[in-house]
């Protein structure tokens, strides 16, 4: 166990582009680490309103960080499934 009481390790496949998108995210915020960085991004979107937990039976392909577009996920409702609905201004 780490000295800040971390016991357990988890372990997630990224695409190519979701993990430069979290790479250019970390290098922005002066994050020391990729570790560090997706910490504080699980932080940031556990602490955010409107999230709905997954519906029984969503499979973890419907869950990414970029939209179809390369585009990062992140405006608006969760939904449920992994996808962001757009809210209207």
């Amino acid at each position: 166990m780490g000295e800040l009481g971390r016991g357990e390790r988890l372990q997630i496949m990224l695409a190519e582009d979701e993990l430069k998108a979290v790479d250019d995210w970390r290098f922005k915020t002066r994050m020391p680490s990729r570790a560090s960085a997706i910490r504080e991004l699980l932080r940031r979107g556990l602490a955010a309103t409107g999230f709905d937990s997954a519906d029984v039976g969503t499979k973890s392909k419907e869950f990414g960080v970029l939209d179809g577009n390369g585009v990062p996920k992140g405006n608006g409702a969760h939904d449920g499934k992994g996808s962001r609905e757009e809210q209207p201004d």
